[in-house]
C-alpha cells in the first residue's frame, strides 16, 4: 500500500461517512431525537482526514500518525473515541514503515483491535470493538495465505459486515429494538471504503467532497457555538444560518427531478459553509445565505419541506459579544471594568441552554462548554476549554456519559493536572457541585464529587421518533417518554402525562426536593402545571422550578 492509496482511502471513508451520518445515527438504540452516533464519529474521522490530507510526507507512517492526531483531537462521543483509538493501534504499528505490505495492514489491524479494547473499561461484545477484531482476525487469516493486499481487504470488509450482523445476537437490546451497532455500522463504513480504494472500485463519486472551508465547517460545528466575540456582526458577508430538510418528491410543487449536481451547485450560489446529504427518500442542507426563502423555494422544487430552521447570525453575534463581555470583566466598587483573575481551579461543565449554564455558575462552575445529547463536545474542545481557562489545574463535568471518554483524553493532554467527575446527567453534574470545595486538592474533590452522584434521581422527558418496543414498554412514535437514569420508564401522549408519571415513579417516602428545569420545548406555564401535578401526588414535596433553555428535553427532573 502506497501513501497515495492510504490517502484515497481515508479521504473516501470520510466521504462516506458525512454521506451516511444521518443512517447510522437512525440506529440509535432510544426512539429519541438525540442519536448522534453518526454525527459523533463522521466529524472525528472528518478531522483525520484533514490533518492527514495536511501531510506532505510519503510515508504511510506519516500519514497514518496524522490521521491517529486529527482523530483523537476530533473525537466526540464514545464511537468517536473509540475509531480514534482504533486507528491509535494502526499508527503505532506502521510506525517507520514508507508503504505497507499485505502483512503489515494485517497486523495495524490486529494492533487496532487491542488498542481500542484495552481503551475500555468495561469491553462489550455486540459492538464496534466486536466488528474490529472479527474484521482484524480474518484479515490476519487471509495475510497468510496471500501477498495481495486487495484480497486481505475483501476479507476484513466482508468479516465486519458479518460481525455487524451479529451484533444484535451479542447484545440482546439491538435484538429487541431490531437494529444492529451503530458504531459499528460506522466502521464497516470505513472498510467498505477503504476496500473500494484498493480494488479499484466506485467511491461515493456522487457525493461531494467538502472543501477546506466546509471541512472545517463540520468539524468545528462552528453555528451551534459561540464565534469570536470579537467578529464584527456587520462583517458577517452571510447573514442567516439556514437548514431545511426535504422529502425527494413528495408535496404539490415539485417539478423537478432530484440530481444532486444541479440541486448543489445551485445553492453554492446563495452563500457558503454549504453541506448537501442525502439518501434516496431525503435530502438536507445547512448553508450560510442571505436568502433563506430562496433555498426553500428551491428546495420545493424537488420535494416538501418536512423541516425548516433559520437563525439571524448577526443577531446571534451581538448578544455573544455582549455575553462574552460580561463573562470577561466584572465592575469595581468605581464602577471600573476591570478584567477577571484566572481562578486557581478551572470548574468546566458540559451543557446546553443558556439557562442551565447559568444554574451550574451559580453552583460554582467556571466555564461551560456548550454541549450534550446531539452536540457532544470534541476531545480538543475540552482540551481548549481548560487550556484557555488559565487556571492551574481543572475539574471537568462531562454530564453525560456519551463524553466521557473524550473528556478522559482530553485529561491526558491537557496543559494542566485535570480530573474528570464522571456524571451522566445534569442533575448529577448539579448535585456533584454541592461537594466541591475550592480549598481542597484535585484528587480529594474528585472523589467527593463522585460520592455524591448517586443521591440523585434523574429524569428526562423528550418524544418518540419511532415505533418500538423497549424493556417491555410499547413506545408509539410522538409519544412523550420519561426516562430515569437512563431507562425509558414511562409514556404518555401529554408532555404533562409523561412528566408526572415519571416523578411518580422517582419519588419514595425519602424524597424531599423535587427540580424542574423547562427547556426549550416548554414553557413556564408548562412548568407550573407539572408543579401542581407533584405537590397532587405528595404535598410535603418541595418543588423547584428554573428555565434551562435547554434542546430535546422539555423536561429535566432531579429528586433528592
Amino acid at each position: 500500500m502506497t501513501n497515495l492509496e492510504f490517502g484515497k482511502m481515508v479521504q473516501a471513508a470520510s466521504k462516506r461517512l458525512t454521506s451516511q451520518a444521518e443512517f447510522i445515527n437512525s440506529l440509535n438504540v432510544f426512539p429519541v431525537p438525540d442519536g448522534d452516533t453518526g454525527t459523533n464519529i463522521s466529524l472525528a474521522f472528518a478531522s483525520g482526514a484533514k490533518y492527514e490530507r495536511e501531510v506532505t510526507s510519503t510515508s504511510v507512517s506519516d500519514q497514518a500518525a496524522a490521521l491517529a492526531k486529527g482523530l483523537l483531537m476530533g473525537a466526540r462521543g464514545n464511537s468517536g473515541v473509540i475509531t480514534s483509538q482504533i486507528f491509535r493501534g494502526f499508527s503505532k504499528s506502521v510506525d517507520g514503515k514508507q508503504t505497507l505490505s499485505a502483512k503489515d495492514f494485517a497486523e495495524a489491524l490486529a494492533a487496532s483491535a487491542q488498542t481500542a479494547y484495552k481503551a475500555v473499561m468495561k469491553p462489550t461484545e455486540g459492538t464496534i470493538l466486536t466488528v474490529i477484531r472479527e474484521a482484524a482476525k480474518a484479515g490476519r487469516d487471509k495475510a497468510n495465505e496471500t501477498d495481495d493486499i486487495a484480497v486481505v481487504m475483501d476479507a476484513v470488509y466482508a468479516a465486519s459486515q458479518k460481525a455487524l450482523a451479529s451484533t444484535p445476537d451479542l447484545l440482546p437490546v439491538l435484538k429487541q429494538v431490531g437494529v444492529v451497532d451503530s458504531g459499528g455500522q460506522g466502521l464497516v463504513f470505513i472498510f467498505q471504503s477503504f476496500d473500494e480504494v484498493l480494488n479499484g472500485k466506485s467511491t461515493d463519486s456522487d457525493i461531494d467532497t467538502p472543501d477546506d472551508a466546509q471541512m472545517d465547517e463540520m468539524i468545528n460545528a462552528t453555528h451551534h457555538r459561540s464565534v469570536q466575540g470579537e467578529l464584527d456582526p456587520n462583517d458577517i458577508k452571510y447573514g442567516y444560518c439556514t437548514e431545511i430538510m426535504v422529502r425527494i418528491g413528495g408535496g404539490q410543487q415539485v417539478d423537478r427531478k432530484f440530481d444532486y449536481d444541479e440541486f448543489y451547485q445551485y445553492l453554492a450560489g446563495l452563500g457558503d459553509s454549504l453541506l448537501v446529504i442525502n439518501d434516496d427518500e431525503i435530502v438536507k442542507v445547512h448553508v450560510h445565505t442571505e436568502h433563506p426563502g430562496d433555498v426553500m423555494t428551491w428546495g420545493q422544487h424537488f420535494g416538501d419541506l418536512i423541516k425548516v430552521k433559520v437563525d439571524n447570525m448577526r443577531h446571534q453575534q451581538e448578544e455573544i459579544m455582549e455575553k462574552d463581555q460580561d463573562e470577561v470583566t466584572t465592575k469595581t466598587a468605581t464602577g471600573v471594568a476591570q478584567p477577571v483573575a484566572a481562578p486557581d481551579t478551572a470548574v468546566i461543565s458540559v451543557s446546553a441552554g443558556d439557562g442551565v449554564a447559568e444554574l451550574f455558575k451559580s453552583l460554582g462552575v467556571t466555564h461551560v462548554i456548550n454541549g450534550g445529547q446531539t452536540m457532544n463536545p470534541s476531545t480538543e474542545d475540552i482540551v481548549k476549554a481548560i487550556n484557555a481557562s488559565g487556571a492551574k489545574k481543572a475539574i471537568v463535568l462531562p454530564n453525560n456519559g456519551n463524553i466521557f471518554m473524550a473528556a478522559d483524553q482530553a485529561a491526558k493532554v491537557a496543559d494542566v493536572p485535570t480530573v474528570i467527575v464522571h456524571s451522566k446527567s445534569i442533575s448529577q453534574g448539579m448535585t456533584a457541585l454541592l461537594a466541591y470545595n475550592p480549598d481542597s486538592e484535585l484528587d480529594a474533590n474528585k472523589q467527593a464529587m463522585e460520592d455524591n452522584l448517586d443521591t440523585v434521581k434523574s429524569g428526562q422527558v423528550t418524544h418518540a421518533i419511532r415505533d418500538t418496543t423497549l424493556d417491555g414498554i410499547e413506545i408509539k412514535n410522538g409519544e412523550f417518554m420519561g426516562i430515569i437514569d437512563g431507562s425509558i420508564k414511562v409514556t404518555d401522549a401529554s408532555l404533562l402525562g409523561a412528566a408526572t408519571k415519571m416523578v411518580q415513579a422517582m419519588i419514595d417516602d425519602d424524597s424531599e426536593i423535587v427540580t424542574v428545569i423547562y427547556g426549550a420545548d416548554a414553557t413556564e406555564a408548562d412548568a407550573s402545571s407539572l408543579e401542581d401535578a407533584i405537590m397532587a401526588l405528595d404535598d410535603e414535596l418541595e418543588v423547584e422550578i428554573h428555565e434551562g433553555d435547554q434542546p430535546v428535553y422539555p423536561f429535566l427532573v432531579s429528586v433528592e
